[in-house]
């Protein structure tokens, strides 16, 4: 395989997963997907905002996620996100740390 064509298949990978996360399981809350994988609907956002990064453009964190959610963040949290219990923000702070690290 050519590296024109892997690019074009992990890009095609990485739009499906995003159709899933925001469209086919928009009720999966970020702090589950943090809790249970270490990544979250911000962390690709973020992930984005890096690689774009990489290649000397600079965006910023709230228009990153905008780019990633279709829509303002807190539009998004407003419409999808329910509040968390003690529990699941106890282990949200462990994976944070442990994957994304204290200055995410």
């Amino acid at each position: 395989m050519d590296d024109q064509t892997r690019i074009e298949i992990e890009a095609a990978a990485f739009r499906r997963l995003r159709k899933h996360l925001m469209e086919d399981r928009a009720d999966v809350q970020n702090i589950d997907l943090m809790n249970l994988a270490g990544f979250c609907r911000n962390c690709l956002s973020r992930w984005y905002q890096e690689a774009a990064a990489e290649r000397g453009i600079e965006i910023g964190k709230a228009e990153a996620r905008e780019i990633y959610y279709g829509m303002p963040y807190d539009d998004w949290k407003t419409q999808h996100q329910s509040e968390a219990d003690e529990a699941k923000k106890a282990a949200f702070e462990v994976a944070f740390r442990e994957n994304v690290g204290k200055d995410g």
